[in-house]
């Protein structure tokens, strides 16, 4: 190739080729530094931890009421994190905030890891915390019930008539900044493990397929008991999310419940 050269040309020629090379491999080398850094190395399966659950807009505890009292009789620890101001806030906020519940209640529970449950809104601030803010190291599994992943219409509507709305309201509308964002790519990154569950009869998320999520376990209320007509705010009692609690939240790889008492 380069025998029709000059000495001097071939030796340019070569150097140009040299320090091609030299890139590329640079280049390489960046990747696979970036790659390995980027990793996650689940926590594991088997151990499970105290368990976190994280109120919807508005912030309303008392909402998870049901849900703490299951795990509690089931022996686990059950920690409600309590909102950041009123609850309608940065979203963002909010899951820096849930970043430091889960390390103070590991640290108190000497446990290598925290399951999430994050009830409507609090989902998405779940998956926030996981990731950006750390939470993919620590989250074993992650639970969202009715939470407006791809938005909802209905922010979009308060926004309409009331002339704009809360920090969280306009996050959650369909295609805010935020959503794009967050579900640009793998919906449900690695460490997790994750799993959603939505009610056909929920009219605060619509539609309500935007609480499901690409590369989760979806559970359905419907498809488990048929004729229920479990509303978003029945969701934290329903027998169906009840009965996910074990099937979803235990040493075993999550699963949709079976045998409910519907």
């Amino acid at each position: 190739m380069f025998d029709a050269l000059s000495p001097q040309r071939r030796r340019l020629a070569l150097g140009a080729a040299a320090v091609v090379l030299l890139l590329i491999m640079t280049i390489a080398v960046i990747a696979v530094v970036r790659v390995t850094a980027s990793s996650v190395h689940p926590v594991p399966q088997t151990e499970p931890g105290p368990v976190l659950l994280v109120p919807g807009y508005g912030g309303n505890l008392q909402s998870l009421q049901p849900l703490v009292t299951a795990l509690r009789s089931a022996g686990r620890i059950a920690v409600m994190v309590e909102p950041v101001g009123d609850g309608t806030g940065d979203l963002r906020v909010q899951a820096r905030h849930l970043a430091e519940v889960a390390a103070r209640v590991r640290e108190d529970a000497g446990a290598a890891s925290v399951d999430v449950i994050g009830y409507s809104a609090g989902g998405v601030v779940a998956r926030l915390w996981v990731r950006d803010d750390g939470g993919a190291k620590v989250a074993r599994r992650v639970l969202t019930l009715g939470s407006p992943h791809h938005g909802s219409s209905q922010a979009a509507l308060g926004a309409e008539f009331a002339g704009g709305c809360a920090a969280a309201c306009e996050q959650l509308i369909p295609d805010s900044d935020l959503l794009r964002r967050l579900n640009a790519g793998d919906e449900t990154p690695a460490g997790p493990l994750w799993s959603t569950v939505r009610s056909t009869s929920d009219q605060v998320v619509t539609p309500v397929d935007s609480a499901a999520l690409s590369g989760a376990i979806n559970i359905v209320v419907q498809d488990v008991c048929p004729g229920s007509t479990t509303a978003h705010g029945d969701l934290p009692s329903s027998p169906v999310v009840l009965a996910a609690l074990g099937s979803v939240l235990g040493a075993e790889m999550p699963r949709a419940p079976s045998d409910v008492a519907c």
